[in-house]
C-alpha cells in the first residue's frame, strides 16, 4: 500500500490491446463501443482510445518495429497492459521504487492526451504491465520533465 496521503489510485484510466497492422479489429470495436475515438500516432504503432463510461478502451496497432511488434511476436494479440490513473505520479514512483518494485520508466515522461506515464514492470504485479497515468492539470514537481 502506498504510505499514506503520498499518492493514490484513484480510477481506472485505461485497459490496451495490442495487435497487427488491419482495421478489423478496429472495425469491431468501434461498432461494439458506439463511440468516438481519438487517435495518435508513434514510432512503430498507433493509440486509438475508445471512451466507456469513465475510462477508455485503447488499442495498439503495431505498424513497424517497436515495442508493440516485439509484444506480438512474443505474445500475439491480446491485453497489453492495464493503466490507473494517480494523483501524484512522481510520488507513485518513488514509493514503488523504495519497495523494490521494478520500473520501466523511472521518470514520468509525456503521454496522450496530455497525460504524463510511466511503466512498471510486469515483475512487479505477477507478470501483468501497468501503466501509471496522471492528468493533465496536476501540477508537475520543479524539475521533472
Amino acid at each position: 500500500m502506498p504510505a499514506e496521503s503520498a499518492w493514490q489510485v484513484v480510477g481506472l484510466h485505461h485497459v490496451a490491446f495490442a495487435h497487427g497492422e488491419g482495421q478489423a479489429a478496429e472495425e469491431a470495436l468501434s461498432r461494439f463501443i458506439g463511440a468516438e475515438r481519438t487517435t495518435e500516432e508513434a514510432p512503430g504503432f498507433i493509440e486509438r482510445m475508445y471512451p466507456v463510461g469513465d475510462a477508455y478502451v485503447q488499442t495498439l496497432e503495431a505498424t513497424g518495429d517497436g515495442v508493440v511488434q516485439r509484444f506480438l511476436d512474443k505474445r500475439g494479440p491480446g491485453l497489453h497492459h492495464v493503466a490507473f490513473t494517480v494523483d501524484r505520479i512522481d510520488a507513485a514512483l518513488e514509493d514503488l521504487r523504495d519497495r523494490g518494485v521494478r520500473l520501466v520508466d523511472e521518470r514520468p515522461r509525456p503521454g496522450g492526451m496530455g497525460t504524463r506515464i510511466a511503466f512498471v514492470h510486469p515483475s512487479g504485479f505477477g507478470g501483468l504491465l501497468v501503466e501509471l497515468v496522471e492528468q493533465p492539470g496536476t501540477p508537475a514537481p520543479v524539475g521533472s520533465i
